[in-house]
């Protein structure tokens, strides 16, 4: 079993940061693609940004030139740095991880358990 668990997240005035980080543990071997998902209060849970296990990234539209993902492999680890944040970034951010448990294992899809992000004006 893989247990992810993010850190970071708080009430920040429009314009602000923050760093959100998430670590794994438990039962990992390879770790393939991490992400970054965004749920607003009454919209669907979407993504934010994802980083493969070579650093290729990709952002959603509305982060590009503000969030940067980034991983650290030797800590099983993923980072959100979130600048200029505006109103409309609140919500609970979660984060994503494809684990593989062993040597060939298919990744398996984990989440941790969120950590809210409230962006005032």
């Amino acid at each position: 079993q893989v247990l992810l668990v993010e850190s970071g997240g708080g009430l920040v005035q429009a314009g602000g940061s923050l760093r959100l980080s998430c670590a794994a543990s438990g039962s990992i071997f390879t770790i393939e693609d991490m992400a970054w998902y965004a749920q607003a209060p009454g919209k669907q849970r979407e993504l934010v940004a994802s980083i493969t296990r070579g650093g290729s990234t990709t952002y959603a539209d509305s982060v590009k030139g503000r969030f940067t993902i980034s991983r650290d492999d030797f800590k099983s680890a993923v980072y959100l740095e979130m600048n200029s944040l505006k109103p409309d970034d609140t919500a609970v951010y979660y984060c994503n991880a494809d684990v593989g448990s062993w040597y060939r294992a298919p990744p398996v899809t984990y989440w941790g358990q969120g950590t809210q992000v409230t962006v005032s004006s």
